[in-house]
């Protein structure tokens, strides 16, 4: 399952590209990107992280960050105090966006940001849930797959060929578009379930409170209905609704 979403859009990405531009590119251009998204499979993990570092470090840039003093950063540095502090061998760096979109994201480099406005909705268990989650994703190797994906859609559109190749320097304005194509790309259903177990098994080994993973999913279908929000916590497959129930279900297992 984990081969099977980035094989997919790669697919659909190339199909709209051809379509779209079958008119003005000719035969040798055209192989040019599908060869270069079809290189996005073979990424090796020191590709992800370089092309994460630039990602994330496009984000930063992008985003207010809340000062160390400020009440976000220090109450994120307690809330994460008891998590993990690397995550497949890259240290974990914890930061704070200042908005008031409802997200979380972490990126294989262990780049991991929490925005304003999750804090603000969720009580520290139900965000240290939703954390927990994201770095699920990160473990279990689903957000090197997103960013296969993200490259893929990037590449289709000259941006690799522009920046000198996969490991290339990125200006600023490609690795922010890599990094928006990464955060609006969709984890499949089954990725969304494996992390959300993840979050449950790993609060549960380092014993702390785990109804917040029920909680959390209960705030976030309530905000959600009615809206279309992309690549957000709130887009979420499976509905919000049925991942609370569970998490739900495996606390009642005891399992």
């Amino acid at each position: 399952m984990r081969s099977f979403f980035p094989l997919a859009a790669i697919a659909v990405t190339l199909s709209l590209v051809g379509c779209e531009t079958m008119k003005t590119m000719d035969v040798t251009k055209l192989t040019d990107v599908g060869g270069t998204a079809m290189k996005a499979m073979s990424l090796s993990d020191a590709d992800i992280a370089t092309m994460s570092d630039q990602s994330c470090a496009a984000m930063d840039q992008k985003n207010k960050i809340a000062p160390a003093n400020s009440k976000y950063t220090v109450r994120l540095n307690q809330v994460v105090r008891q998590m993990p502090t690397t995550v497949n061998g890259k240290t974990a760096n914890y930061k704070v966006y200042m908005t008031p979109d409802v997200n979380a994201w972490a990126m294989a480099n262990g780049c991991i940001r929490v925005y304003s406005g999750l804090m603000d909705l969720m009580n520290d268990d139900e965000l240290r849930g939703v954390i927990g989650h994201e770095i699920g994703h990160v473990a279990l190797g689903h957000s090197k797959s997103r960013m296969q994906t993200a490259y893929a859609a990037s590449a289709a559109r000259g941006l690799a060929s522009a920046a000198g190749g996969v490991v290339g320097q990125l200006s600023q304005s490609q690795a922010g578009d890599l990094a928006e194509k990464f955060l609006n790309a969709q984890f499949s259903q089954s990725q969304e379930s494996a992390a959300d177990n993840y979050s449950f098994d790993l609060l549960t080994e380092r014993k702390l409170e785990r109804k917040g993973l029920v909680t959390s999913f209960q705030k976030l279908a309530k905000l959600s209905e009615g809206t279309s929000s992309g690549g957000s916590l709130l887009s979420s497959h499976p509905p919000s609704t049925d991942r609370a129930a569970n998490m739900q279900k495996r606390l009642d297992s005891g399992k």
